[in-house]
């Protein structure tokens, strides 16, 4: 491993060069959570950053017992990426923005035989949360259409199907209020305490998690289609990761369980890692083996970064406190676009500061994290043509 791996401590590893700023809460949750009972190991990413009492961008190795509020409300939180049929060189981006007056609504009666097939095709049973279906939600969520800016490996392009001529759609979004009310249900009755696999209510949990899972790659998929629509193009699933989830992993010889809370698995393939609204996203190729000279292979790479990989930028400022940042040097319109030529449709004031990109780290510095620590292998770079947050006050 390269020398942007730290050793905090002897259960716990931070992915990340000296040179990356890590807020210094963000580290202390990191090290607090290693404490919990039935915690193994655990692993920081260069995107590092506190959350309400865990931090995010991190994976978490447990044995014989699992943390649903480590995983968090938004379960299968994740990034889908769709290559369009509409060409790059025909973009106007007046009018792109004027296109998405209706994606936030609930999908309408016309979609109801599309839910119900996919629905039944994913084994999704519970009723009560269609009407968040194919709607992004708030927070860092966001649907964004981007160009291919650089390619460094054509051949892994062409194997996914990606055109630099035509627009790629990423998306992020999870199990809106869903998610939300599996972790309320649990957090009522056990606090934070987790669950042990012995506990009776251990696989009603699994059970509704893994749900939760598909529902959120559902969403994914509904949204992905209604701005395919609202732009009349077509388009296909590239890729589509989680990134907010637990499940069963061995590691070492123990079976236990894999918690990753804004970690993107490196043991799925080809991953977006994106950047903020003004900044590039990256394609890469995850490496789970490193070749020696002597063409033997060393130890995985994913025991030490818990098969896991940063899951964007990763947050430089608090929540609440952007606008008091940016609010006089910045007015709202300057904000509706970016330093790369994009646009942004963002409704929402407080949403408009609170994502500003001088809110986030530089992509490329999480990039070349993961690169120095031979984790990854850039594919191509990404840029926002247009990211859509929201056009009013939207729900979270």
């Amino acid at each position: 491993m390269g020398k942007s791996v730290q050793k905090i401590s002897e259960n716990v590893s931070l992915i990340a060069s000296k040179n990356t700023w890590i807020e210094g809460l963000a580290i202390q949750q990191l090290i607090k959570t290693a404490q919990l009972e039935g915690m193994q190991r655990v692993a920081g990413m260069p995107d590092l950053h506190p959350g309400r009492g865990y931090p995010i961008g991190a994976a978490f190795f447990t044995s014989n017992k699992i943390y649903p509020a480590l995983v968090g409300n938004d379960i299968g939180c994740g990034m889908s990426l769709w290559q369009t049929s509409a060409k790059v060189s025909k973009v106007n981006l007046d009018k792109l923005a004027k296109k998405f007056t209706h994606v936030e609504q609930p999908l309408d009666d016309s979609w109801q035989s599309v839910i119900q097939s996919r629905k039944a095709a994913k084994n999704i049973t519970i009723n009560g949360y269609d009407h968040a279906l194919g709607t992004i939600g708030g927070g860092n969520h966001f649907a964004e259409f981007q160009a291919i800016d650089e390619i460094y490996n054509q051949a892994v392009l062409d194997e996914l199907g990606l055109n630099k001529k035509h627009l790629q759609l990423l998306v992020h979004s999870g199990s809106r209020g869903l998610g939300q009310s599996i972790l309320a249900a649990h957090i009522t009755k056990y606090s934070h305490d987790g669950l042990s696999e012995s506990d009776a209510d251990f696989a009603k949990y699994m059970q509704q998690h893994d749900e939760a899972v598909r529902f959120a790659e559902l969403n994914r998929e509904l949204i992905a289609m209604r701005f395919l629509e609202a732009i009349r193009a077509n388009g296909n699933c590239t890729l589509d990761i989680n990134h907010n989830l637990v499940s069963a992993k061995n590691m070492d010889g123990l079976n236990g369980w894999l918690h990753r809370k804004g970690a993107t698995p490196s043991d799925k393939g080809y991953v977006v890692i994106p950047g903020s609204r003004g900044d590039h996203s990256y394609l890469v190729k995850p490496l789970l083996v490193n070749s020696n000279e002597d063409g033997s292979n060393q130890v995985e790479n994913g025991r030490i970064s818990l098969f896991s990989l940063a899951h964007g930028a990763g947050r430089k400022w608090q929540r609440g406190e952007c606008h008091g940042r940016l609010g006089h040097k910045y007015k709202r319109e300057d904000l509706y676009r970016t330093a790369l030529g994009s646009r942004v449709v963002c409704g929402n004031k407080e949403l408009l500061y609170d994502e500003a990109p001088q809110a986030y780290k530089k992509c490329e510095t999480v990039i070349s994290d993961m690169v120095e620590a031979g984790l990854i292998e850039v594919l191509a770079r990404l840029r926002p043509v247009l990211t859509f947050k929201t056009n009013g006050e939207c729900s979270a």
